[in-house]
């Protein structure tokens, strides 16, 4: 698996990516009838505002993730490809490529997701009740995690 940097090519794949997987997230939470698209909320979101980064693995863009300093803003990998450690790489990278502290949020019900970052060293801050960021129409949960930079952090 190789991560780089987004490329305007990229965009039909991360919205393969990111409709396919924000539904199964939506799925374990909220529900499917708050999908968007990635066309429908990528501008309003702020996808581009943070570093973009892909995982490609034998050639074809797997995953996506989106980064700042201080926050990991998101994270998608093709459903076909769960549970190989793209997903775990892009959390890598971005950590990597991040300040002293790092959050992300979560929406309550997507385990998986919980799973993968209290795995990388988060923890839970804070749990919060109001209104799904993208589509403010849904109530939501979640939960803000965070990680402080470690000694031990060698990727």
């Amino acid at each position: 698996m190789e991560i780089r940097k987004y490329i305007p090519t990229d965009w039909p794949r991360l919205c393969k990516i990111h409709d396919a997987a924000r539904l199964d997230e939506l799925r374990l939470s909220v529900g499917e009838a708050a999908f968007l698209t990635l066309e429908q909320t990528a501008k309003n979101e702020g996808l581009f505002d943070s570093s973009v980064v892909v995982a490609e693995a034998s050639g074809c863009v797997e995953g996506f993730a989106a980064f700042s300093q201080d926050e990991l803003t998101w994270l998608y990998v093709n459903p076909l490809v769960y549970r190989r450690g793209i997903g775990r790489g892009l959390l890598r990278y971005a950590i990597e490529h991040a300040g002293d502290r790092f959050s992300v949020e979560v929406l309550e019900g997507n385990e998986p997701a919980l799973k993968l970052y209290l795995s990388e060293g988060f923890s839970i801050a804070k749990k919060s009740n109001g209104r799904l960021a993208g589509n403010e129409a849904f109530k939501a949960s979640g939960y803000r995690l965070e990680r402080a930079l470690l000694q031990s952090d060698s990727f």
